[in-house]
């Protein structure tokens, strides 16, 4: 009978444990890849098989330097619409245009009447027009949101990117994938339903809570934005759904997009 042996045991889960947390670093340095254009050196090991539970994560980071960023600006102080102008480029630069690229894509094939020609139209890498105008309008939207926005923008901006991708992270595992292959396709088969979604909301109910334990007379704000960004997270992927029948990469951009800006504008009603 073999002997038990507890120092042996003690540094097997020790050694296990050490292997799960390079494991999470590396999937998580793999989302900072996928989702935005930040460098990291190439020698770093990178999972990307499920980025997309960190999708809300990388969201919160990414609102909270572009609100240190709008910060600064507004030291140096410069005027309030230059800056938001300034901070929405910012915005788009750090993705890349991944999001973006995506809403207009997914405009030029819900502008085509043939439902068969639709998913056809959106693998087309040429801007139509109404990809054109959907880019104009979510930019536009983004940019008089901030610049009416008179408490912290910074919260704003963590609030309407956690809120936006938690919707993608949603649309992922709520519906069918529409194509065999595409940028989209790997986070449908690697999403795990529920833990994945219920990370996210977690983290953003977290923050949330955060800013309630800071700014205590600020409760209908914090309230208001938690249910409005959730509602308008799993309104705009149902909505996709609805046109399209599932999702695609460039739809998941889209809820990402509308997300955010819808958000930034529901948070110039609960100032009022």
């Amino acid at each position: 009978m073999e002997k038990f042996n507890p120092l042996e045991t003690l540094q097997q889960k020790w050694s296990q444990g050490i292997a799960w947390s390079q494991n999470l670093l590396q999937s998580f340095l793999g989302a900072v890849i996928f989702y935005t254009c930040v460098p990291l050196p190439s020698h770093w090991p990178l999972e990307f098989e499920r980025v997309a539970r960190w999708s809300p994560a990388i969201g919160l980071l990414m609102g909270g330097f572009l609100g240190m960023v709008e910060g600064g600006l507004a030291q140096l102080g410069m005027p309030v619409l230059t800056r938001s102008g300034a901070i929405a480029l910012l915005w788009l630069a750090l993705t890349g245009g991944l999001h973006l690229d995506g809403a207009m894509d997914a405009a030029d094939g819900l502008a085509v009447q043939d439902p068969q020609r639709r998913l056809a139209v959106m693998q087309d890498s040429a801007t139509g027009a109404f990809g054109a105008m959907v880019a104009a309008a979510i930019l536009t939207l983004k940019i008089a949101a901030l610049s009416d926005l008179s408490f912290e923008r910074g919260w704003g901006l963590m609030a309407a990117t956690g809120w936006g991708r938690w919707g993608q992270v949603m649309a992922i595992a709520l519906y069918p994938y529409l194509k065999p292959t595409g940028k989209g396709a790997f986070h449908k088969q690697a999403l795990q339903w529920p833990q994945d979604c219920l990370g996210g909301l977690c983290l953003l109910l977290a923050f949330s809570g955060a800013q309630l334990a800071l700014h205590p007379d600020r409760w209908g704000l914090v309230l208001g934005t938690a249910i409005a960004g959730s509602a308008i997270a799993l309104l705009s992927g149902f909505w996709f759904y609805r046109q399209l029948g599932g999702h695609t990469g460039d739809t998941y951009g889209a809820v990402v997009e509308w997300t955010e800006a819808f958000v930034l504008c529901c948070l110039t009603l609960f100032q009022l």
